[in-house]
């Protein structure tokens, strides 16, 4: 998966940062994700206070708050989950496809496993939480393959620009597909709709059991793959000559990568901009080194899906705003931002 462009932007060694700096920031960074998972089980239609929380975490329900933090810490830790998995695979296209505009939901790799998700439940009645994954996992593979095999079609191969367009087109015609093949099933349109708005509502802890297994393979293949993806950075021919196999790397970390968003996908819907924004915001802190930046992206992207979720629980309460749609807000202006300031204009 090689791209004409490399990714333009500010020089590598502007980029550096000591290891202690790395260091402050992740302890902060872990801090900042603690206080909004914390927020988390505080806050929704209703204000639970310390004492109720403490008592929650401790098993107590007695009370309509401690049961609502009960209620709130699978949530939570669902949302943490995949906003980690997201961004650590955005991380991953990003540094697979040496592309800025990167990201599961720009390249049509959450439509995939939507669609897949959608056909499956009409043909076959999928009902089980682990099928949903697997076949959302295929889903999202099959997507990325035919984006990128698209945006490599034409003179110069698939540039940032033309790999973006691929995506968006294929995502446009995938969420077409999706309302032809479900909306003709009224027994299942209203459920399936409410998920592809993208959210952890309703989280519960068997969910998170069958979907923890596939989102730690993926994290375990991308986050190995790190020392390699700084290889690629350098260019094709450069990292070969390092000695490493370029379409094996390429093949590896993609995988992970897919795994990842397809598993975040069948949880949660089709979130995003997530893979997008924190891969770009945590290059500025840490720098372009992968063995840093992977794991930066995980912790930001858990807190910011976290933090989505809780701000979609406040604004309008009682009711609420899935987090699928605050993402969509934050990010769409950054995606412009990066497209502008990429300068990516090639076609």
């Amino acid at each position: 998966m090689t791209v004409t462009d490399t990714e333009p932007g500010p020089d590598v060694a502007a980029l550096r940062r000591p290891a202690r700096v790395r260091l402050a920031w992740l302890l902060a960074l872990v801090a900042i994700l603690v206080l909004i998972m914390l927020a988390s089980v505080a806050f929704g239609s209703r204000v639970v206070g310390l004492d109720d929380i403490t008592a929650a975490f401790g098993g107590a329900d007695e009370t309509l708050d401690q049961a609502a933090v009960v209620k709130r810490i699978p949530r939570t830790v669902l949302a943490a989950l995949v906003g980690a998995a997201l961004a650590l695979s955005g991380t991953v296209m990003q540094g697979v496809t040496r592309n800025p505009l990167a990201d599961p939901g720009i390249l049509g790799v959450n439509m995939g496993a939507m669609l897949a998700i959608a056909v499956g439940m009409v043909t076959v009645g999928l009902y089980t939480a682990t099928a949903y994954i697997w076949v959302a996992i295929a889903g999202a593979a099959v997507s990325t393959l035919f984006v990128y095999a698209v945006g490599s079609l034409g003179r110069g191969g698939a540039t940032p620009l033309k790999i973006a367009l691929a995506g968006a087109a294929t995502s446009a015609a995938l969420a077409s597909t999706v309302t032809a093949v479900v909306l003709p099933r009224g027994d299942i349109a209203e459920n399936f709709q409410s998920w592809q708005v993208g959210g952890v509502g309703g989280a519960g802890w068997a969910g998170i059991g069958q979907v923890l297994p596939f989102l730690i393979a993926g994290l375990v293949v991308c986050l190995l793959c790190a020392r390699a993806l700084n290889s690629l950075a350098l260019g094709d021919e450069l990292a070969a000559g390092l000695g490493e196999r370029v379409v094996l790397v390429r093949a590896v970390a993609a995988l992970g990568s897919v795994v990842l968003c397809g598993a975040a996908t069948a949880v949660a819907g089709p979130i995003a901009f997530v893979g997008l924004i924190v891969p770009h915001l945590c290059r500025l802190l840490v720098g372009l080194d992968h063995r840093w930046l992977l794991p930066f992206a995980t912790l930001a992207g858990a807190a910011l899906l976290t933090a989505a979720d809780v701000i979609g629980r406040v604004v309008n309460r009682p009711d609420e705003i899935e987090a699928g749609i605050i993402t969509a807000l934050i990010g769409a202006p950054f995606f412009i931002y990066i497209v502008r300031r990429q300068k990516v204009r090639e076609l």
